[in-house]
């Protein structure tokens, strides 16, 4: 009776094995999530067929091929950002994100493009100059690196508006700069670009620049490992042409640092 309950007992737990293993990826498979602000084209965007793409993305995605990942696009609300990476909701946020003035605050992989903050502008506003936007309402995302730029080293500039106003993203804040009832929405520089070749004409940037920066992926603080893995990769995209043709695709090879 002991033997047929042991043989019972063994069968059992090969099949749970079977079960549990032949039922899930192989060691070597991991899932790579990626948090980002579905709402910011050309980086991180949902195309006209509904599936999440841009240049972030896919170059995550290339990373992930590399590594024999798999790649889980985790849309995120942008002011939740550090509380998604720090519960483990994602394993980094990956999504034209600012590396200049968080340098302490993240575990950051290389830089690999180039930015600046921009003021884009209705081209019959008669807004031409950064000057011309005293007493006008400002439009800006919430929790972004525009923000933070107006807050500290643009904030004598920013005391001189009418208002500055907090958007969710910036497709809404858009539709208000259509619509007049923001004068002015400040932006990454990628971003604008893209919005207005969507967009069509009847829109401007301003030539003034409110400051230049960096991207990078951030990882939560002492995830050193994933870091250094995904660094290694970016680079060796870099040298391969990955980047660069991935830049080409979504129009922003002039913005691209890495491996010049």
């Amino acid at each position: 009776m002991k033997k047929k309950l042991a043989a019972i007992a063994l069968m059992t737990v090969m099949s749970v094995a079977c079960l549990t293993g032949c039922g899930s990826k192989d060691e070597s498979g991991k899932t790579f999530t990626v948090g980002f602000d579905a709402e910011y084209p050309p980086y991180g965007y949902m195309d006209d067929n509904g599936d999440y793409t841009g240049f972030d993305l896919e170059l995550a995605q290339a990373v992930c091929e590399m590594e024999g990942w798999e790649l889980v696009k985790q849309p995120i609300d942008w002011d939740s950002k550090d509380m998604e990476l720090d519960s483990g909701s994602i394993d980094c946020i990956w999504n034209g994100f600012t590396i200049n003035g968080r340098e302490d605050d993240y575990e950051w992989s290389q830089a690999y493009a180039d930015n600046s903050q921009v003021m884009v502008v209705s081209e019959s506003a008669g807004i031409n100059s950064l000057a011309d936007l005293a007493g006008k309402t400002v439009g800006v995302q919430a929790a972004s690196a525009a923000l933070q730029v107006l807050e500290e080293d643009q904030a004598e500039l920013s005391a001189t508006f009418g208002a500055l106003q907090e958007f969710a993203d910036y497709n809404s804040a858009f539709v208000e700069l259509q619509a007049g009832s923001v004068d002015a929405v400040a932006m990454d520089i990628g971003v604008a670009n893209y919005q207005l070749k969507s967009r069509g004409e009847g829109f401007k940037i301003l030539d003034e620049a409110l400051n230049s920066e960096q991207y990078g992926v951030g990882f939560k603080k002492g995830n050193t490992k994933l870091r250094d893995t995904v660094d290694k990769d970016i680079t060796k995209l870099a040298e391969d042409g990955t980047i660069a043709k991935l830049a080409e695709k979504y129009d922003i090879t002039d913005l691209i640092c890495i491996g010049k």
